[in-house]
Order: C-alpha cells, then sequence, then structure tokens
C-alpha cells in the first residue's frame, strides 16, 4: 500500500489541498519576504488570501519598499539579479530633533553627545538657541529640519504638556512621511506609554551607560554614511557603493568575498557570533543581513555561517577586479565559438587567463541561470568547483542575445 506523504508526514485527499497552499505561501513569503529597503531596513508583509484556485497575495509595506519590490520581482516576474534594485539618492547625513523634560536635561545631553559622536546631526536646545533667538522658531525649524524625531520618555517627562506638544509635531511629521518617530525610553515601562506610542518601537537607554549605538545604527540604517563624527565601522565601509541591498548585507558580502580563496560553496567558514564581531554587527544586524542575502549566504543551525557560490557571482564586481556578468559571457562565448575550447576548468581558465578564483564565480553565474551542464565531484583539483563544463542550446542563445 502506498502512503502520500509531502515534507515526510503522512496526507489525505482532505488535507492535499491544504498543505499545497501552505508550500505556495512560504515559498512566495521566502522568495519577497527577505527584500529589504536599504535605508529603512524595512522588510515587506506578504498576505495570502483564496484558495489554490483563486490564490492571491497582498504584498504590504511603504511605497518606496514596494517599488524595489517590483524592481526585484522585473516587470516580466522574472528572476531579478543583484543589480535589478533601484539606486537610491545620494545620501545626507540623518538629522534628529531630540525632545526631552528640563528634569531629564543631564541625560539627554549625554544622548544628544553620543548621537554626534555617532554621525547623527542633533538638535539639542542647549546648543541650537541662542540668546535672543525666538525658541518656537528655533524649535520649529529644528523639527522641520530633522529626518528622526526622538522623544526622551522618563516618568518624569511623560505627562509634560511642553513634550507632549513637541510630540504632537512630530507625530504629525510622522504621518507626513518625512519624519521617523522614535520614542525613547528610560526607566519607564512600555505599558506607561499612550495607547499610539504603544504601537511603536520603543528603544530603551539605561541611564548609568547611555549606551545607544544600536540606535545610532538603526537611525544610519547601516546605510548613510555620516558627515558629523565617526560612524559605526560597518556603515563607513558600506557607503562605498550604490546597491539595493543594505550596509549590513554588503558589509557581508564585501566579507566573504574579499576572504575568499576560491570563490566557493564554504569557501570561507565563521561563527555567528565571531563574525558579528569583526564585522562590528549586532547579532539582529548580522541575522537581518543573512536573512536578505537568502541563498548566497547560509545560517547552519545558528552556529556556522558561510556563503554559497552565487554570492560571489552577484557581488565579486563590487570588490575584485573583474565582473562575473561579463566574464560568463566571455565564457560562453569561447565555448560557443571556438570548437577547440577545453570542457574542463582547469584548462578553460589557462586559456582564459584566469585564475580559479575569477573562473569559479563566472561559471557560477551560468549555472545559476541553466546556460551550461557542469558536472561535480566530492573533490575537484586546482580549487575549481566542477569538473566537467559542457556548453548546450541555452549557451549558445545566452551569447547570441548578448552579443
Amino acid at each position: 500500500m502506498f502512503r502520500l506523504t509531502l515534507n515526510g508526514k503522512p496526507i489525505d485527499e482532505n488535507s492535499m489541498e491544504g498543505a499545497l497552499l501552505e508550500l505556495v505561501t512560504a515559498h512566495m513569503r521566502e522568495q519577497i519576504g527577505s527584500i529589504r529597503h536599504p535605508v529603512t531596513g524595512e522588510f515587506p508583509t506578504v498576505a495570502a488570501m483564496g484558495d489554490l484556485s483563486n490564490l492571491t497575495f497582498h504584498i504590504e509595506g511603504s511605497p518606496e519598499l514596494l517599488a524595489l519590490v517590483n524592481a526585484a520581482l522585473g516587470k516580466d516576474g522574472g528572476e531579478a539579479d543583484e543589480s535589478s534594485g533601484q539606486p537610491l539618492d545620494q545620501a545626507v547625513a540623518p538629522k534628529a530633533f531630540l525632545s526631552y523634560a528640563s528634569e531629564d536635561a543631564q541625560l539627554a545631553r549625554k544622548i544628544a553627545e553620543a548621537l554626534m559622536q555617532g554621525g547623527v546631526d542633533t538638535w539639542w536646545d542647549a546648543w541650537s538657541i541662542a540668546s535672543g533667538d525666538s525658541i518656537r522658531q528655533r524649535i520649529d525649524e529644528g523639527i522641520g529640519d530633522c529626518t528622526h524625531f526622538i522623544v526622551l520618555l522618563t516618568p518624569r517627562s511623560a505627562s509634560k504638556p511642553w513634550v507632549n506638544i513637541e510630540i504632537d509635531a512630530g507625530l504629525v511629521r510622522k504621518l507626513g512621511g518625512s519624519t521617523r518617530f522614535i520614542p525613547l525610553r528610560c526607566g519607564l515601562d512600555v505599558g506607561g506609554l499612550t495607547p499610539l506610542l504603544q504601537t511603536m518601537h520603543s528603544p530603551e537607554v539605561d541611564a548609568e551607560t547611555v549606551d545607544v549605538a544600536q540606535l545610532i545604527r538603526d537611525i544610519h540604517g547601516m546605510t548613510r554614511k555620516p558627515i558629523i563624527g565617526e560612524a559605526p565601522a560597518a556603515i563607513v565601509k558600506a557607503n562605498a557603493i550604490d546597491s539595493a541591498h543594505s550596509p549590513a548585507a554588503m558589509t557581508v558580502a564585501k566579507y566573504f568575498v574579499e576572504a575568499a580563496e576560491r570563490g566557493c560553496t564554504f569557501d570561507v567558514q565563521r561563527e555567528p557570533d565571531e563574525l558579528a564581531r569583526e564585522l562590528g554587527l549586532s547579532s539582529d544586524d548580522l541575522s537581518d543581513a543573512i536573512y536578505e542575502l537568502k541563498g548566497m549566504v547560509v545560517n547552519h543551525g545558528g552556529y556556522l555561517v558561510h556563503p554559497h557560490e552565487t554570492l560571489f557571482a552577484n557581488f565579486d564586481k563590487h570588490w575584485m577586479p573583474w565582473d562575473p556578468a561579463q566574464d560568463a559571457l566571455r565564457l560562453a562565448a569561447s565555448m560557443v565559438n571556438d570548437d577547440g575550447f577545453p570542457n574542463e576548468p582547469p584548462q578553460m581558465a589557462e586559456r582564459l587567463g584566469w585564475s580559479a578564483r575569477q573562473f569559479n564565480p563566472a561559471l557560477a553565474y551560468l549555472v545559476a541561470r541553466d546556460l551550461v551542464k557542469d558536472i561535480r565531484g566530492a573533490f575537484t583539483n586546482d580549487g575549481f568547483i566542477a569538473i566537467i563544463v559542457n556548453k548546450t542550446d541555452a549557451t549558445r542563445r545566452f551569447v547570441k542575445g548578448r552579443t
């Protein structure tokens, strides 16, 4: 007697449709849900509605994020590569407006100074309002120019009318889409916030340590090199390149690209905590970056992080003196145009004047698109990812369409 199973679990006719629906939905959520806005760090939400005969997906997120989703999916719904994301406009340093009660002035000063040192241009009344200035005008200007409105909420300030007025102004700009509103708690439980503020992410700062490193990373979105002060190292390194990926993801990709000796899967292996320390990322930042690079960077059971060969095919162009996409076309053209071109990678690379490190990403580019047929074994000589590479009709069509 045959037993029908799905993922190792027995199913019957009644549960078949539901199981398939779960698989389709999970696949769509994995494909779309890993797209991340490089500035805000926002991931889309994918809602599935209907059954298999009438299944629709609703993707929720900001207009900017949805534009990235559309670009990643491609106009024809086909697979998109790393370069298909929307380029970002030139960055400007984030500007924060810090609202607080006078009783919390000492703590507010420490926070403002820490933000400035972290590359966040911060409006704080002690250095933003000079003698003879109109207080109201200066405050309005500070709120009007800010990209991030931070209100310091403590048991002393939560009920202050002046703070509440500034919160109202900050919320108006948030609703207008021009400012990110950040309730920053100190000694105040989430339950002590207003119902509206309880729906927002409200980070907490300790009055003794005043550690706002994660807040600074959040404000920068791990993406914009600040004008003022020294930002976290990962931000500075990642800002050199325009990409649809977040700077945290770019930092991880850069690390593996530069550390790899062969440009293949398992080429570099690191424990997550070790990798996070080396890159100056928090564990959450690293986890999100790996999720964003899904399929190109792998986290095995939470104890080992390593690249997949497709990472090098997509990212070598940023930090190596070659572009795998261009190399792939040259490799394919050599296979199609030269009947005497070898089919063993060491000889192929020698003919092209490439090392294994340059050859492997070009081959991975072709393999990922099913443009060649490769034969692999448990072990390959000289650091190449395949033993034999043969051309197909798809190889010819690829070369013909690109040249």
